[in-house]
């Protein structure tokens, strides 16, 4: 197994056992960090081992952090309906 999935899988547990603690702010500034780490994480995996495996990472990541995800899709989809005057 490749450093960048080790890592990945690393987050992975921190990012669940985030989830697990208490907070008072719903996780939100854990997700940012969560966040900021992931991204250049992604990209690492995706550079030492292909696009696929990046792409499956990429689910994985989302799939923890569902909720900057839903939000983020509910944010685009009222840019676009307020920018077609609909």
């Amino acid at each position: 197994m490749s450093l960048s999935l080790i890592l990945a899988a690393i987050w992975a547990v921190v990012a669940n056992v985030i989830g697990m603690l208490p907070s008072r702010d719903y996780h939100w500034r854990a997700a940012y960090g969560l966040i900021g780490l992931g991204i250049p994480l992604l990209g690492y995996v995706t550079w030492q081992n292909g696009p696929w495996v990046g792409l499956a990472v990429m689910v994985m990541g989302m799939s923890v952090l569902r909720w900057p995800v839903i939000h983020l899709v509910r944010w685009a989809r009222a840019r676009a309906l307020h920018r077609d005057g609909g």
